[in-house]
């Protein structure tokens, strides 16, 4: 059985030259970090739209697309997780341009073991350290609301936290799920340890057991080098399983061995590790109902259901609309920088009129549609009817005086996916096989345009 040291991050090494980044990748992996590879520019790209690691290494010099474009394009797409540039002897003064542009930093070849080392360790500390502040910035007020329904839980979440027991939090589609779970984390002993999150239904059956236990190198076809587990990745933390109920059996299985006996296998491993994680795991689905009928273990379901917590929907606190939209709108000026508009009175009376089928999750959409649609310094009734109303005119109108081709393009796609996605309950197969597009492609989409399932 192997023990387990804390994972210090992932880094994505790009250069053209193998041996350079095999060179990296030996001073990294022996430090502990996790490392991935890209051979060139439009390479990376696709990588870090597939998962964003914790620092890219990136060389300045490679065909096609230079590592200043690289830069560029991760910042155009808003990822800001932190690139170290790496430059030739005559390239000193463009690697020190990158540096105004954003990167953290630059080696200059030939590239020094401690240097590099000293480099990416900064550069992820700090990239968490600010990642951390702004999460425990906005985190706290996020639960937003002070109806008798989310008093209760507020409560139920202060006397689980400080606990080491699963939670099992149920609950609609956009009623917080994911909010409720990095509550327990923030205010739990583990506030300081990884805080990992895994949405179950979005990682293919023939992945997930490799997402969550790990894998070796040559274990199955397409497995090049070896992967570290989100179990792993959360030692010492708090593991958020989102959708726990659409995992397959085999997984389940596994998933309560790692639970009863705090350890996982990795697939293709001669030896268990042993794991210490807090788990929470989260579902919109009735598991009293799969479990029935043969989908969910009635084990895990117990083993989960330690401490149980139920997310209320939007209509069962009405009252905390007017605070909602008042959060969204400073949310929405100070993140996006759209202009701050005061609703109105009979604007907010009428969203409390509203069914709320998305819940909180369909209202923060709303909001942010408001926001960029209404032509007017204040959003009015009028406005809240003639885009909940379907008032196509006033949208094409409001789209066609967007200023610029690409944010025309860039409004007119988000919100078009919002659309679908609200029209599907947030169902990313569903929506992506109605659209027409690969689920992976709607899933970069909901990236780049940070479309986030809420919970």
């Amino acid at each position: 059985m192997a023990d387990l040291g804390k994972a210090q991050g992932t880094v994505l090494l790009v250069d053209d030259e193998r041996s350079i980044r095999e060179s990296l990748r030996m001073i990294l992996e022996f430090e502990g970090y996790k490392v991935e590879e890209a051979a060139s520019g439009s390479e990376a790209l696709t990588r870090v739209a597939e998962r964003a690691p914790d620092a890219v290494v990136l060389d300045i010099k490679m065909p096609e697309m230079d590592g200043l474009s690289v830069l560029s394009s991760f910042r155009e797409r808003g990822y800001d997780m932190p690139v170290l540039i790496i430059s030739g002897h005559g390239d000193v003064e463009t690697a020190v341009d990158a540096t105004r542009r954003g990167a953290f930093d630059f080696f200059e070849k030939p590239l020094q073991r401690d240097r590099v080392l000293l480099g990416v360790r900064n550069a992820i500390d700090g990239y968490r350290l600010k990642t951390e502040n702004r999460i425990l910035r906005h985190e706290p007020d996020q639960l937003i609301g002070d109806s008798p329904a989310f008093a209760a839980l507020r409560e139920t979440i202060s006397r689980a936290a400080p606990t080491t027991a699963t939670v099992l939090v149920t609950g609609e589609s956009g009623t917080g799920k994911e909010l409720v779970a990095r509550a327990i984390h923030h205010q739990s002993p583990r506030r300081d340890k990884s805080y990992v999150q895994v949405n179950c239904a979005a990682i293919p059956d023939e992945l997930i057991e490799s997402e969550l236990f790990g894998h070796e190198k040559g274990s199955f076809t397409g497995a090049s080098r070896k992967q570290i587990g989100k179990f792993v990745a959360a030692h010492g933390g708090t593991l958020f399983l989102d959708e726990i109920g659409d995992m397959s059996a085999r997984t389940q299985a596994k998933v309560l061995r790692a639970l009863q006996e705090g350890e996982v296998e990795p697939v293709g491993a001669a030896k268990t590790v042993k794991v210490d994680v807090r788990v929470v795991a989260a579902t919109h689905r009735n598991l009293q109902e799969a479990i029935e009928k043969g989908e969910f273990r009635e084990d895990l379901f117990y083993r989960l259901n330690v401490i149980p917590i139920r997310t209320p929907p939007l209509r069962e606190h009405l009252e905390d609309v007017p605070a909602l939209v008042d959060y969204f709108v400073r949310r929405n000026a100070e993140v996006a920088n759209y202009k701050a508009k005061p609703f109105s009175d009979d604007a907010l009376q009428h969203l409390q009129t509203l069914p709320w089928k998305g819940n909180v999750r369909e209202l923060k959409n709303l909001v942010e549609r408001l926001l960029i649609l209404s032509p007017g310094e204040e959003i009015t009734k009028q406005d809240v009817l003639q885009i909940v109303g379907g008032g196509h005119a006033q949208l094409s109108e409001s789209l066609l005086s967007i200023p610029t081709l690409r944010e025309f393009r860039e409004q007119s796609e988000r919100l078009y996916l919002l659309h679908q996605l609200e029209k599907h309950g947030w169902n990313v197969t569903q929506t992506a096989q109605s659209v027409d597009t690969p689920r992976s492609n709607l899933y970069k989409k909901m990236e780049q345009y940070d479309i986030k399932r809420d919970s």
